[in-house]
């Protein structure tokens, strides 16, 4: 979920924190729980520092060991302490609880979006996008506003979270049936389909798919259950080149394989180098796929410059991989 879901979320949580009799009878406590969801709600984002450094390793990183099962215990047992330290006289055990539910929620609701998170750490590698909820849901953050709302105009903040929360599963289940129908329709109209890649947007009647069969790649959308096709691709595996090995040895095209299931390569020459070019297929814009990595060889089998990440035209992508004659 985007960072003000994460927040709204961690005053959610400190809300519901009222209905535990301990936390209800000492304001100290609470407001110290208060300030654990919060800031244990966004915790795990932290690793958006990684972004700083470059995209590379921002896309090797972000939601990936900042969200595995070991980060977090250490997120809830981290963000508990130190608020403790300045409360001392609180209950460590309520603190740390409601921290560490913080923690989990968030990493929960990642886990349901396009861009998923490596959640399973140290079991599995593999990224986890279940894709029936968009990044940022109008619907769920409008709800917790709402809540807010309700709670500073003076309704009790422990069951008026539990009636929101009660309505956002719900609100979950709708989704997800949402999802498996459009995956259902999309087998019968392909019975070739072994995997689809579902993107949902803000608008509920409009997802995104990314289809892979056997052979093909197909990019299209479903607006009201209706399917089209707008972009149909060969499915080719990499090719045993010199080339090709040189790229995958480079951190960003690296770094985009090891996070994108859904991509098409294409390799083009020019007068003094090769362009090795890898495009992900789940993320299509008014025509154009945005998250891509770009690496371009010399004659020499040297690496001259490359780039990985979300870009909206040619033009900015040719600025991103030169500036002046040097590699960024």
């Amino acid at each position: 979920m985007d960072t003000g879901t994460h927040i709204v979320m961690g005053v959610a949580l400190g809300g519901l924190a009222t209905l535990d009799p301990v936390v209800h009878n000492d304001p100290t406590l609470f407001n110290a729980i208060l300030v654990g969801t919060i800031v244990g709600s966004h915790a795990p984002d932290f690793d958006t520092v990684f972004k700083l450094k470059n995209n590379a390793t921002y896309i090797r990183h972000h939601r990936g060991a900042s969200h595995s099962l070991p980060a977090i215990v250490i997120w809830g047992i981290l963000v508990s302490s130190i608020i403790y330290m300045f409360v001392p006289h609180v209950s460590f055990l309520h603190l740390w609880l409601w921290t560490f539910l913080a923690v989990i929620l968030h990493v929960f609701v990642d886990l349901f979006n396009a861009y998923g998170t490596q959640a399973y750490r140290p079991f599995s590698n593999k990224w986890i996008a279940h894709g029936f909820i968009n990044t940022f849901d109008p619907y769920i953050f409008l709800l917790h506003v709402a809540g807010i709302g309700a709670w500073v105009l003076g309704a009790h903040p422990g069951y008026t979270w539990l009636i929101i929360y009660a309505v956002i599963l719900l609100y979950y289940i709708k989704r997800y049936n949402e999802k498996r129908e459009i995956v259902n329709k999309i087998h019968d109209y392909l019975p070739a389909t072994e995997y689809v890649a579902t993107s949902p947007t803000i608008k509920q009647n409009y997802w995104r798919v990314a289809i892979t069969t056997k052979n093909n790649f197909y990019v299209g959308s479903v607006e009201n259950g209706h399917i089209e096709i707008v972009d149909e691709y060969k499915k080719l595996p990499l090719p045993d080149s010199n080339v090709m090995e040189i790229a995958k040895e480079d951190k960003n095209i690296s770094a985009f394989l090891s996070f994108s299931p859904v991509y098409r390569w294409e390799i083009n020459e020019f007068d003094d180098f090769t362009e090795v070019r890898f495009i992900d297929l789940r993320y299509r814009t008014k025509g154009y796929y945005p998250f891509v990595a770009v690496v371009q060889i010399d004659d020499n089998m040297r690496i001259k410059t490359s780039y990985t990440g979300w870009i909206f035209s040619e033009q900015k992508l040719q600025s991103k991989l030169f500036v002046g004659d040097s590699p960024i």
